[in-house]
């Protein structure tokens, strides 16, 4: 795949590819679900090693001993204790909790900062990122597959300024981050709105009207009959996203619709964790506390055998 194809790839993913006739293109930001386990202790505690460590990590400590699983666990938590004062509190593991969720953006950060970081100072300037990314083809003012890859690299530009904070167009690793992943920074949440505002909005009037947002979810394609999830959607707009009435989204609706303010399932989870383990009630964990209460926080082999037989029983 050359230059041109992977950038026309990757425009589509960014802008969600056009769906089928009868798909629906989603283009709200959800927190994702901790795990697709259920929530019951009295169970097991699969959900909470997921919750806690990831789903891949939670299997590797499945095939530990308890003594191993202690031991890897001790050195999770000094990475937790993040002021090293010698205790864990809600944030702090609502912090790490949120970490191992979305430990797949920071590998794909790395990935990506490996072939951006040309002089490998440990920074990405923009130069750097328009060189590695674009290069040649800004000097084809004709490109054969027609897209407009200077229009493109505008917005990535405009995008790396707002995720560089302190203006001098080199962004740190969290800068980078939040340039590829504007949806999980507070600060880069406008920028998300206004992307995906002129991506729908195509009479370019600051306005996402009923039929531009109908018309992004779905192609009717020489279809007179709409599936039944589009006239949903065509009652959602009216009863819900569009809140003052007046037929069109503006950048606050618009917003509320693709930003959510979801339930904080990492902070719920992370109370669960400090309740189920604060021995002293004191409102935070020592390393010994949840050591001790290590099955709760990752599995073994004998809590996975444990597990088992609880469900032979069962069979």
């Amino acid at each position: 795949m050359d230059l041109r194809q992977f950038l026309m790839c990757l425009s589509l993913c960014t802008a969600f590819a056009l769906s089928k006739p009868t798909e629906k293109k989603d283009r709200v930001h959800h927190e994702p679900q901790l795990s697709d386990k259920v929530h019951n202790d009295a169970q097991s505690f699969d959900y909470d090693h997921d919750a806690f460590l990831g789903a891949e990590e939670a299997k590797t400590f499945d095939q530990l001993t308890p003594e191993e699983s202690k031991e890897r666990l001790g050195k999770i938590v000094s990475k937790i204790d993040g002021d090293k004062d010698g205790f864990v509190t809600v944030d702090e593991l609502k912090d790490w909790i949120k970490f191992a969720q979305k430990r797949w953006i920071y590998e794909d950060v790395e990935r990506q900062w490996k072939g951006h970081d040309l002089n490998e100072d440990g920074l990405v300037s923009w130069e750097e990122y328009k060189n590695a990314t674009y290069g040649y083809v800004l000097d084809d003012p004709d490109p054969d597959d027609g897209f407009n890859y200077k229009q493109m690299m505008v917005r990535d530009e405009r995008r790396f300024k707002m995720a560089d904070k302190d203006g001098d167009l080199i962004a740190t690793k969290e800068e980078f981050t939040a340039f590829l992943h504007p949806e999980e920074y507070d600060y880069m949440k406008d920028i998300v709105v206004q992307e995906t505002m002129e991506d729908i909005d195509k009479n370019a009037d600051g306005f996402i009207d009923l039929e531009e947002y109908i018309g992004d979810m779905y192609s009717h394609d020489g279809n007179t009959d709409e599936p039944e999830w589009v006239k949903t959607e065509r009652e959602q707009f009216v009863e819900f996203r569009d809140k003052n009435r007046d037929g069109k989204m503006g950048k606050v609706e618009t917003k509320d619709w693709i930003l959510p303010s979801d339930y904080d399932h990492a902070e719920a989870e992370a109370r669960h964790l400090v309740y189920e383990s604060d021995q002293n009630k004191d409102g935070k964990l020592t390393k010994e506390e949840i050591v001790d209460k290590y099955d709760l926080f990752v599995g073994s082999q004998a809590t996975d055998f444990g597990e088992a037989l609880v469900r032979h029983d069962e069979f």
